[in-house]
């Protein structure tokens, strides 16, 4: 049986509806399925290797810092020399953005799910904040639209996993900005090296320099080799940390071997000590018998009736106890000889085991010290707490009060990079970025709907080139900043190339902390999530570490169902 016309009409509605119900759901699968296809994968990732930029012709040396442009949804790496790697972001949508500020990479896992969103997959993750910002492989949509995190292209994220290390700068600002080289009177020049380092042979130098890391390799790699060549300076810095690593491990050493020596001699001192004190025990003993036998001798003695038997009788008690307090003092005088060495044996034991510990406490804080010479160090200066603030190996070294010109009026925020030695060590090279807020830079058109919106978003701006740092305000910054002479003197005995000084207005970020290097967001940007989430612990609170199994979301291309972390 045929249906009618208006039937026909009614089912083939119904239909439709049933079509444009199913549709999502199908979508839903195939996306999944093709999210897992190898050459889809692959397609995908040779469209992101082509959105990169090439690798330049010069060998890229040490990236020591990583500027993602939020208007321009952009990250663009650079190294000594200026830039070597770019690709395209996607940072925090509305409500969850990626707050503008000043971080650093503090933990990194080439396999990391978040705890935050749904087990999300994370590949190839270099940390950023504790409480869940980082950097990491990703899906980009062309726009913002993540929890805050910063994506990346795949094969970019892997690339640069490959050749970062732990303290990388990354500056996240509201438009582009590329470094510039920079000087200053106020910057920090490497302080002579000390009389001591005439005792020490420098290393070895090769006969020619290695080359820098090829991009793509991973620090594990078996082949890959170191990524400069330190200058003579540094090479005289690692022979001192060496040698004072090897009057440290002379010192445990002495340690140990004190402490077994009193352990040693522990046992027997105490068995001697043991017999002394019985010794004395029974000497006591004796001493009380003696004095009752010389009372009851003058008692019967001074009686007014004397009875001669009682009084013999007292009398021969009297000699023996004298006797046995004779005898007690013999065995108590033998015992003495005896432990009484053994016992300033042991305290001449114990004191060079305790003088020994602290030779390894001070030789141990002096092999510390030298090497942290060779480390990056970190320097904070505030408008707002009036404060200078130094960290090195993501902890804090010292912080005193600073002396800012016009302290109540804006200074801006600025990070100065050392980038390497020159004149044979005696100083380095600076370089500058400024960091200048959104509402300063923004400018407005209208869309065809007569709304206003950021010409930022623009596909024209996001290709452009960066503005380069502003190297007056640079220099009028610095200018303002009067650092303490002590400052300057401990500061200069680390400074090397990767360290920074940052100026700002603003205090430190609750951020800055365990396991971190400083974070500083600029208050007049939009702060995203991290104003409300809580900071965790390394290695604690919302993330965890590898090592919890496989998401079951898991895609060896770093795809997932759930596209928005």
């Amino acid at each position: 049986m045929i249906a009618s016309t208006p039937l026909r009409r009614r089912f083939a509605r119904l239909a439709h509806a049933g079509l444009a119900a199913l549709l999502p759901a199908a979508l839903a699968t195939v996306l999944v399925t093709l999210a897992g296809d190898p050459a889809v994968a692959r397609s995908s990732r040779e469209r992101e290797a082509r959105r990169d930029d090439r690798e330049l012709s010069r060998p890229a040396g040490r990236p020591l810092m990583a500027i993602v442009a939020l208007g321009e949804q952009r990250v663009t790496i650079y190294d000594a020399d200026g830039r070597i790697l770019r690709a395209p972001v996607s940072s925090g949508q509305t409500g969850y953005e990626t707050p503008a500020g000043i971080y650093s990479v503090i933990q990194k896992e080439a396999e990391h799910y978040s705890n935050l969103y749904d087990d999300a997959s994370m590949p190839f993750m270099q940390r950023i904040t504790w409480s869940g910002i980082a950097l990491h492989a990703g899906v980009l949509p062309g726009h913002p639209a993540s929890h805050g995190c910063i994506r990346m292209p795949h094969g970019f994220a892997e690339r640069l996993f490959g050749v970062t290390s732990l303290g990388m700068r990354v500056i996240v600002v509201p438009s582009d900005v590329t470094p510039v080289a920079f000087s200053h009177p106020a910057l920090f020049k490497p302080k002579p090296l000390g009389p001591e380092v005439t005792l020490i042979t420098p290393a070895s130098t090769p006969a020619q320099q290695d080359p820098p890391m090829r991009l793509g390799a991973r620090a594990d790699d078996a082949n890959v080799p170191p990524p400069t060549l330190p200058p003579k300076r540094l090479q005289i810095l690692k022979s001192i940390a060496a040698a004072k690593a090897a009057e440290a491990e002379a010192a445990a050493k002495k340690a140990d071997e004190a402490r077994a020596a009193a352990a040693r001699l522990g046992p027997d001192a105490a068995r001697s000590l043991k017999a002394q004190r019985l010794a004395e025990a029974v000497k006591a003993k004796a001493d009380a018998a003696l004095k009752s036998a010389e009372e009851a001798f003058a008692t019967a003695n001074g009686a007014a009736n004397p009875n001669p038997t009682a009084i013999e009788r007292a009398q021969e008690a009297k000699a023996k106890a004298q006797a046995k307090v004779d005898e007690a003092q013999v065995q108590l005088e033998a015992a003495k000889a005896v432990a009484e060495p053994k016992a300033d044996a042991l305290a001449r034991a114990r004191e060079e085991a305790k003088a020994a510990d602290a030779a390894k406490t001070a030789a141990a804080a002096a092999a510390k010290e030298a090497a942290a010479k060779m480390s990056p160090v970190s320097v904070f200066i505030s408008r707002q707490t009036q404060h200078l603030y130094v960290r090195q190996g993501f902890q804090p070294i010292f912080d005193m009060p600073v002396t800012i010109k016009d302290a109540e009026k804006p200074i801006g925020t600025y990070v100065y990079t050392a980038l390497d030695y020159i004149n044979d060590g005696d100083d380095v090279r600076w370089s500058a970025v400024t960091m200048t807020s959104s509402q300063a830079r923004r400018r407005f058109d209208d869309d065809e709907d007569g709304n206003r919106r950021t010409r930022r978003s623009h596909r024209g701006e996001r290709s452009a080139e960066p503005a380069s740092a502003d190297v007056n305000a640079a220099k009028a910054a610095l200018d303002r900043v009067s650092f303490p002479q002590e400052a300057i003197d401990r500061i200069s005995e680390v400074i090397s190339p990767g360290s920074a000084v940052i100026i700002s207005d603003e205090a430190l970020s609750k951020e800055t902390g365990k396991g971190t290097d400083f974070v500083v967001l600029m208050s007049g940007e939009p702060q995203g999530g991290i104003k409300i989430r809580r900071r965790p612990e390394p290695w604690g609170g919302h993330e965890r570490p590898n090592g919890y199994g496989r998401s079951p979301f898991y895609s060896p291309y770093g795809r997932s169902p759930s596209f928005w972390w």
